[in-house]
């Protein structure tokens, strides 16, 4: 395997030093390291961290491949300075089963630019009504630890239930996507001021919290895991920081547009701004900052959802949900946390990577531990060009905007996915 020699670049904010690379680990760290045959890498000004982990990626196949592939997303997660990524069940068919779970993994493994977790779906179909095989996937070489029927809500408490007790036996997590579907039936944005005066059927922020809340008493009392996915209201917030104090077994994720922009966008008309949990209030971005911070939410993850041209340049009413993330999610956070580099490190990385149990992921460079890391230039402003991005779709929220941070290496296991801001493969 090669080695290399990152020269003179701060660890997670500290001092600069040297990182020497070899065999796929971390071989050294220290001032002043001589090693003729590695390749170096100058890191002057340049942030080493912990290679980012996103516990919520939609890569869109197998069935959605006009959109995403696994390949063409690993490439835009490499670029966006992470390692790992676990991807969302919501595929056609859906990750429901072994079979697909491990197709989902080998397009992984094949593509090689970052280890994809592949995600199982709750309920057959995504329909609510039956369990999925979760022991099978479980078992399955994909090894699955995280189920989630997001796009979809397990609406139904008995069933909820059940499904936490299953994943029990294996410490496996429920990641649910938190809306009570009979209060957004029609629902277009987020319900306030905006959607009043726009004349759009409102999303309203209870349909969230009333689920969380639902959730961490069936979590409290079955005694399991529950994570979940994109919090996007105060009230949320809230409910989770109760929870936390009582012990609750439960984390969850809040996405960089959620922490960013507002409903407010809306305004436009324009469907890159539509999204699910919606664009929230002012008031609802400072709640989520401030619990981020807190650590009442424990990590940023993206919802990277890509889609096809026609399912977004379309009539607010009939286009899909969703925006991209993975190649925007750092300089977001940068923008919003500042240059708090170990807060970064541990909302993106440590802690995404131990609430999936993805060994070998989230480890501050040091000795001994596996190569898994990216080089993050914080004085870089770059303006986002949808063109540009490595994803096969173009609905970025964050075109043309100009945003702190660029991504310059990305080492997975030892090995650049990325150099100089640019996909080796």
């Amino acid at each position: 395997m090669s080695s290399y020699l990152i020269s003179n670049v701060s660890v997670v904010g500290a001092a600069p030093t040297d990182v020497l690379i070899r065999d796929g680990v971390v071989a050294a760290v220290g001032a002043g390291l001589d090693a003729p045959e590695a390749t170096v890498v100058d890191g002057t000004g340049l942030v080493a961290l912990p290679g980012l982990v996103d516990l919520h990626t939609h890569l869109r196949e197998p069935g959605r491949e006009d959109a995403e592939t696994v390949e063409s997303g690993s490439r835009a997660a490499a670029l966006g300075g992470y390692t790992a990524v676990c991807a969302m069940a919501n595929t056609s068919p859906v990750a429901d089963t072994a079979g697909v779970v491990e197709q989902v993994w080998r397009l992984g493994r094949e593509a090689g630019l970052v280890d994809v977790q592949p995600v199982g779906a709750v309920t057959v179909g995504l329909a609510g009504e039956h369990l999925a095989e979760l022991g099978a996937m479980a078992d399955s070489a994909a090894r699955v630890r995280i189920f989630s029927d997001d796009g979809h809500c397990v609406a139904d408490p008995r069933l909820m239930r059940r499904a936490l007790e299953y994943v029990k036996a294996f410490d496996g997590i429920i990641a649910q996507h938190a809306e009570e579907p009979r209060l957004t039936e029609g629902a277009q944005m987020h319900e306030g001021e905006v959607s009043t005066r726009l004349g759009l059927t409102g999303w309203p922020a209870v349909a969230e919290e009333a689920i969380i809340a639902r959730d961490v008493l069936l979590a409290e009392h079955v005694g399991s895991r529950l994570h979940v996915c994109h919090v996007s209201t105060a009230g949320s917030v809230e409910v989770l920081r109760q929870a936390k104090a009582r012990g609750v077994r439960v984390t969850a994720e809040v996405t960089p547009h959620h922490l960013l922009l507002t409903d407010s966008r809306a305004e436009t008309y324009d469907p890159v701004y539509k999204v699910n949990p919606p664009l929230r209030t002012a008031a609802d971005v400072a709640a989520l900052r401030a619990a981020l911070v807190e650590g009442v939410i424990d990590i940023v993850a993206t919802d990277h959802a890509p889609h096809a041209v026609e399912d977004k340049e379309c009539e607010w009413a009939y286009a899909r949900p969703g925006m991209l993330g993975l190649e925007t999610a750092l300089s977001i956070a940068l923008d919003v946390l500042g240059p708090q580099w170990d807060l970064i490190a541990e909302r993106m990385s440590r802690t995404p990577a131990r609430i999936a149990g993805l060994e070998g992921h989230g480890l501050d460079p040091a000795p001994g531990v596996p190569a898994n890391l990216t080089l993050v230039d914080p004085a870089a402003r770059r303006t986002i060009e949808p063109a540009e991005l490595a994803s096969r779709s173009r609905n970025t929220p964050y075109a043309r905007m100009t945003l702190p941070g660029r991504i310059v290496a990305t080492f997975l296991r030892g090995e650049p996915t990325v150099l100089d801001g640019k996909a080796l493969k």
